[in-house]
């Protein structure tokens, strides 16, 4: 049955309400509604035109339905949005241009639908809009780099973007994360990076760029999560990148989460989507918390996200799956904030540095498949932040450190192919835990000369005697032949006796 409310609605929110089929005709016609939030249904069926025609809505949020179909053409018409959730449907087919008619806008996520295309909306450079999301979609072609120079948060991650990064990136100065994980994205990093200043979080995990790491890059001082792994990177890693990484160097006092607050007049609601709560406020405005979307990293072996409400508590280097060769610098050490340094499936070769235990706050430390050499460092029993330590399959020798957290490091499978390394992590006794031998044994060994002299003293006359008494019964038993004459004797004998 189709109920059509008979009053003029400013807000509706039916979040998580089981809804089905497509959305109601009467929504598009009502004159005051500023607030629309259907999100976590299971609402079908393609978006109406109407909805967007001179529309007064400030936030539309349809997240983690099953719509489907194309994106209204006119959706620009809708001058007044100012938050714009359609993530997680079916979604199909390019952006519309006119998305970029709205200078409103302030956040955009269009995250996991398959919305394919390789021209993006070209936004105004003066723009309101701080949050845009395009992750896992089917977008090809260069990054696209068409976005307002205000924008804080780009997440581009999960499509099929290729090409070398583009130099004008640099124009959105106000980067703070910016996402390009699971692309093809090729060339070598470019020096321009260094421009964007006030990164934070740069993942260019699983691409296929190549190169040298710049030494350029350590002059990202507020950089607090660097995800480089799984390309083609060769080379040493530069003891300039990580000397003036002041953000991985120490930690903030007091982290604060990643947030985006907006106001917006002449509207109010009591729930919001997603990411957004809306509160209610006395002036008939009302102020939007909105939560940025979790960051997927590879942390401790496994991906997980990292909530962006405590987004600068989190601390990553993580260098995994490339290339890169010569010995791990010392200088590592010196990134005292760090919670997870990954550089396991390189190259690297030498020892590993003992001024690694330096790194006070480390949770994980992967230096897994590499070409180190050497022990393990017995300082790591400082690492009293430590729950995952993987060394396996390098070159490593001598006695697995014992004390603090270094106990509890006891699988031995993150000690796997290293043919030199003991201790009772690995049930592996070392040479010199084996107990010494038996004392009784020692002083059968200082009796031996002794024992050798009485023996050749007894067996020369044994021997002789042996000798002749061999001789006498060999003659004994076998006789010699007689001779002719002893036999002729023998037979005169016998004819005498007869006679």
């Amino acid at each position: 049955m189709n109920v059509v409310p008979k009053c003029s609605l400013s807000g509706l929110s039916l979040r998580s309400c089981g809804l089905q089929g497509d959305i109601p005709e009467w929504i598009s016609t009502q004159p005051y509604l500023f607030v629309l939030i259907l999100s976590q249904n299971k609402l079908s069926g393609s978006l109406p035109t109407a909805l967007f025609r001179s529309s007064p809505l400030y936030i539309l949020a349809l997240s983690h339905n099953n719509f489907s179909g194309e994106l209204p053409e006119n959706i620009g018409d809708a001058q007044f949005l100012r938050i714009l959730m359609f993530d997680g449907n079916n979604f199909s087919g390019p952006i519309p241009q006119s998305i970029s008619q709205n200078s409103n806008l302030q956040i955009l996520d269009l995250s996991r639908n398959r919305l394919f295309g390789n021209i993006f909306p070209v936004f105004d450079l003066q723009a309101n809009l701080l949050y845009a999301d395009f992750s896992s979609n089917q977008f090809s072609g260069e990054v696209p780099t068409t976005f307002p120079t205000n924008i804080e948060i780009l997440a581009l991650g999960g499509n099929n973007f290729s090409g070398a990064l583009p130099s004008n990136l640099t124009k959105l100065r106000n980067l703070q994360r910016l996402e390009l994980q699971d692309n093809n994205i090729s060339g070598e990093l470019p020096n321009s990076l260094l421009q964007i200043s006030h990164l934070r979080v740069l993942n260019l995990r699983n691409n296929c760029l190549q190169g040298s790491i710049p030494t350029t890059l350590s002059n990202l001082q507020n950089l607090r999560i660097l995800d480089l792994s799984s390309n083609n990177l060769t080379g040493e890693i530069p003891i300039e990148f990580v000397n003036n990484l002041i953000g991985m160097i120490e930690a903030p006092p007091n982290p604060t989460s990643q947030t985006l607050d907006f106001a917006v007049v002449k509207a109010f609601a009591s729930q919001a989507s997603g990411f957004a709560s809306v509160r209610a406020l006395p002036s008939k405005n009302f102020s939007i918390e909105f939560e940025v979307k979790e960051l997927i990293v590879n942390w401790k072996k496994s991906k997980q996200g990292l909530s962006s409400h405590n987004i600068d508590m989190y601390f990553l280097l993580d260098l995994s799956n490339n290339q890169l060769s010569s010995e791990i610098p010392t200088s590592l050490g010196a990134l005292k904030a760090l919670k997870m340094l990954n550089l396991s499936y390189n190259k690297l070769s030498g020892k590993i540095p003992a001024h690694l235990s330096d790194l006070q706050n480390v949770e994980g430390l992967d230096l897994s498949h590499n070409k180190l050499f050497g022990p393990i460092p017995t300082a790591f029993t400082k690492l009293q932040q430590l729950t995952t330590l993987d060394v396996s399959n390098n070159k490593l020798t001598g006695r697995i450190p014992v004390g603090g957290q270094m106990n509890t490091m006891a699988d031995p499978n993150f000690y796997a192919n290293n043919s030199g390394l003991c201790g009772f992590q690995i049930h592996v006794s070392c040479p010199e835990d084996l107990p010494p031998a038996p004392k009784l044994q020692d002083h059968d060994n200082k009796q031996e000369p002794w024992i050798l002299q009485e023996a050749v003293g007894i067996g020369y006359p044994v021997g002789f005697l042996l000798t002749i008494g061999i001789i006498f019964f060999a003659s004994y038993f076998n006789p010699s032949p007689p001779s002719n004459s002893r036999l002729r004797h023998h037979h005169h004998l016998h004819r005498l006796i007869r006679q």
